[in-house]
């Protein structure tokens, strides 16, 4: 399975990418929003972790894009966010996220989270 990390910064991703292939997991990832997005729509991965605040393009406007295309809107999208807000969250739901997760958080707690969504598709499948 694929998973799509989209973090500007680069202790984050490299934290992310490394557990991610310790769980067995293909890793993307990408830089700012803009190329998250590119890479989101050439990839079609099976989950997108996305950062709120980046450069070029915010991860808000990621994910509103993409659950606005038919080709991306059934790729689950975890926002991952030092805001922690309750209007921070209803702003990623309001674009269409799937799961917030904020900064600083718990890989292993990262880790089931992301197992428990992607088992629950493959048994819909």
């Amino acid at each position: 399975m694929k998973i799509l990390v989209v973090d500007d910064e680069e202790n984050i991703r490299k934290l992310v990418n490394y557990n991610l292939i310790l769980d067995g997991y293909d890793v993307i990832m990408a830089v700012d929003g803009k190329e998250g997005l590119e890479k989101a729509i050439q990839e079609k991965p099976d989950l997108i972790l996305l950062d709120i605040m980046m450069p070029e393009m915010d991860g808000l406007e990621v994910c509103s894009r993409l659950k606005k295309n038919p080709e991306t809107r059934d790729i689950p999208i975890f926002m991952l966010s030092a805001k922690g807000q309750m209007q921070d969250l209803e702003d990623a739901f309001d674009v269409g996220a799937d799961n917030y997760i904020t900064k600083p958080f718990d890989v292993d707690k990262l880790s089931e989270i992301i197992q428990f969504k992607l088992n629950k598709m493959k048994d819909k499948k």
